[in-house]
């Protein structure tokens, strides 16, 4: 039995070949799950913040600072496709928020 806190739990052992590594430093001793849906969130916000971004500093005639921002907007783009091809391609049918 571990304390964490004030909260206490029991370490299970490893189960059909996890690694050792997850029993120790997980209160469930499982492998953490996929984190592709916060990776899409936070495309989605880098696209809409640098997009705003480089919209403001280009009407207002800052060249660079609005070069730099459209370039994060487009990795941040990339990124966003990347992340829902592989969703896409995994199949679980789960939405953003789930």
């Amino acid at each position: 039995m571990r304390k964490h806190g004030k909260a206490s739990y029991e370490v299970r052992a490893p189960e059909n070949g996890q690694s050792r590594i997850w029993s120790e430093i997980s209160p469930t001793g499982e492998r953490p799950r996929s984190a592709l849906n916060l990776r899409m969130a936070l495309a989605i916000f880098g696209l809409v913040v640098c997009g705003a971004f480089a919209i403001l500093a280009g009407t207002a005639g800052l060249t660079w600072p609005a070069v730099v921002m459209a370039v994060l907007a487009l990795v941040a783009l990339v990124d966003l496709v990347v992340v829902a091809r592989r969703r896409h391609r995994r199949g679980d049918g789960h939405t953003l928020f789930e």
